[in-house]
């Protein structure tokens, strides 16, 4: 009798361990045979719930994530994948995501694609007014460029893991771009020489032409020479971290310094530097007891970024006009310090709202054809860009076309030395 109770025991024992091993791990027990069949022990252990590591998991993936079923109704989707706008109410609405749900339920291949969504529903509408555009920082788009990965994970469940991959197309499209710029502004003048050169050599028995085209090798020389030494000047830029002296310097003696350098090309071309300080004008010179601001930079660095403003304000600036440059302190309510903005304005040709975010790119030029004319090699911009940031600062660009440009740096106001010995 005992044995018979124990045997009973045993076997209710084994209903239940089968009976909770199947709902709580997903186990089952097959019909045909009445065999119970082990499940895999849970993934993510039960503290916390299974269901709660699962969201952790899907959370933690680098991709947005949504599971649908196989006529693609949404069963579960990350909130960063609304942005995209491949669901809506519920369902799959994306005619390229869905055909790929529909070739993966066919044949349990995973299916990998790039698409690319005709309009940017995240961005506001209307055209980009190109007010604040910080260097470094894109416009507002009508393209996005998506890669996706339909997978069947079992039970007509899938997952669809997206991938905005926008920027890595603007990136490669960046580089290709330089590569191809900068073979072609190598190539130019270097052919020009050496057609120049043949051709002086044929009109050797004509001096009036050998002096003619003698010029226009110096003049190509010179702009290949000019190429080199922006590309040079590029690269100290960027390198130019761990050689920086960082010293403290007067905005005001640094402007003077930057409109000295470009006072003759201003003054062929008829057109007026005026700086100002606060809103008042100051002198070219060194005023005593004139006001002033202090900022901690390296001194070629900074220099060199407001030349090349101002270089670029004059080339693009029509003749008989002003350049100014303003300089402006700004200080935060109850917070100490503040910062000191440099702003070259100018009453040029404007940048069009397509080309405000592309300016800071290396050869990057809005009217290439007009750049030849002036001498631009595409370079200057990139190197202000570095020079500001090397010196912890920031620069930005407004513009609209036949408005004229506005360029903004924005850097750290410190104490000068007599501020700090009276402290």
């Amino acid at each position: 009798m005992q044995w018979l109770i124990l045997a009973v025991i045993a076997a209710l024992a084994a209903v239940f361990v089968a009976y909770y091993l199947g709902f709580k791990h997903g186990g089952r027990v097959r019909q045909d045979t009445d065999e119970t069949v082990a499940p895999a022990p849970a993934l993510f252990g039960e503290d916390p719930s299974v269901r709660e590591a699962e969201e952790l998991f899907v959370r933690a993936l680098p991709e947005a994530v949504a599971l649908v079923g196989r006529e693609g109704a949404v069963l579960y989707e990350r909130e960063d994948i609304a942005p995209f706008g491949l669901t809506d109410t519920g369902r799959l609405r994306n005619e390229d995501v869905s055909g790929m749900l529909a070739q993966v339920a066919g044949d349990g291949r995973t299916r990998e694609r790039e698409i690319q969504l005709p309009f940017d529903a995240t961005q506001p509408s209307g055209e980009h007014s190109g007010r604040g555009m910080r260097a470094g920082d894109t416009a507002p788009t009508s393209a996005r460029y998506l890669k996706v990965r339909v997978s069947e994970i079992g039970g007509d469940q899938y997952a669809i893991f997206v991938s905005d991959i926008s920027e890595q197309r603007r990136f490669a499209n960046m580089r290709r771009d330089f590569v191809t710029n900068v073979s072609h502004e190598l190539k130019t003048p270097a052919g020009a020489i050496s057609l120049l050169a043949e051709t002086i050599t044929d009109a050797a028995n004509d001096p009036d032409a050998v002096r003619y085209f003698s010029g226009r090798v110096a003049k190509e020389s010179e702009r290949l020479t000019e190429l080199v030494q922006r590309l040079i000047d590029l690269q100290k830029a960027q390198d130019a971290r761990g050689t920086l002296e960082a010293k403290r310097l007067s905005v005001l003696a640094v402007v003077r310094a930057a409109i000295e350098a470009n006072r003759v090309q201003a003054h062929n071309r008829h057109i007026e530097l005026v700086p100002s300080f606060d809103g008042k004008p100051v002198a070219d010179e060194l005023t005593e007891g004139e006001p002033d601001a202090t900022i901690r930079c390296d001194e070629s660095a900074i220099t060199t970024a407001v030349k090349n403003l101002i270089e670029n304000a004059i080339h693009y600036s029509s003749e008989r006009t002003t350049v100014r440059i303003a300089i402006t302190r700004q200080h935060q309510p109850n917070q100490p310090g503040g910062t000191v903005a440099i702003r070259v304005i100018d009453q040029g040709i404007g940048i069009p709202a397509a080309s405000i975010d592309r300016i800071f790119e290396r050869f990057y030029r809005v009217d290439p054809a007009r750049s030849r004319q002036t001498g631009g090699t595409g370079l200057g911009l990139a190197i202000t860009k570095h020079c500001v940031e090397d010196c912890g600062g920031t620069i930005t660009v407004w513009s609209r076309e036949r408005e004229g440009s506005t360029f903004t740096i924005e850097l750290p106001e410190v104490a000068s030395q007599e501020e700090e010995r009276q402290s």
